[in-house]
């Protein structure tokens, strides 16, 4: 993986079925002129896991709002990733066809990327997350490439882990940075920590309006 200093594993890639115009970096939901790219996260001892190794992007002191954060492997993570967006720009498929997405860390990593890339983005997926280093981003960042992009966040009311707020919470943070008319929290009830078939029809017809295929495909 190009710009890889994680030792993580290279990304699985599912290739197009006719010719790829457009990437999203997360999830298997299939469209026949998009891209899915999905990172791996390297093992890595974890704070939270009593330092045991587990997948994880960056490391996690606790879960609580005010908990400390893992400032230089957050921002370590997010270079990978813009390595990979780097890359699909070098392949042909220009960065506004690129949405970036994930679940609970990647999620989080995927929101923090998109508002500290110079790459212009499609949109972010963030699903059972939140918004690391929060307290670093402006209440208007009017000069930023993104602040126009469409960001579409999911969040099961019932999650034991990230709690529900932590995502409501980070919906209106993300509305005082970008555009908050492109911000769409939905609830799911009964949603633990995990994904449900609502959900995945929400993130197919997100990516379809953002990602729609071109007259020369």
């Amino acid at each position: 993986m190009c710009g890889n200093n994680m030792s993580a594993p290279l990304p699985a890639i599912v290739p197009a079925a006719r010719k790829a115009t457009a990437a999203v970096t997360f999830t298997g939901i299939r469209m026949p002129h998009v891209k899915y790219i999905c990172p791996h996260a390297p093992n890595m001892p974890v704070s939270l896991n009593m330092r045991m190794s587990m997948p994880s992007w960056f490391d996690i002191y606790g879960l609580s709002p005010d908990a400390d954060e893992d400032e230089s492997g957050i921002k370590r993570a997010s270079e990978n990733i813009k390595a990979l967006i780097d890359q699909e720009v070098k392949n042909g498929i220009p960065s506004h066809r690129i949405i970036l997405g994930g679940f609970s860390q990647g999620g989080a990593l995927s929101l923090y990327t998109a508002l500290t890339t110079q790459q212009k983005l499609a949109g972010v997926v963030a699903l059972s997350c939140w918004l690391p280093l929060r307290n670093s981003f402006p209440q208007a960042s009017a000069n930023s490439v993104n602040k126009d992009m469409h960001v579409l966040q999911c969040h099961g009311d019932a999650d034991p882990l990230v709690p529900f707020v932590f995502g409501s919470h980070t919906a209106e943070k993300m509305k005082s940075i970008i555009n908050p008319a492109n911000v769409t929290f939905k609830s799911y009830r009964g949603l633990p920590h995990s994904a449900c078939p609502e959900e995945m029809v929400d993130i197919k017809r997100f990516i379809e309006k953002q990602l729609p295929a071109i007259s020369d495909e």
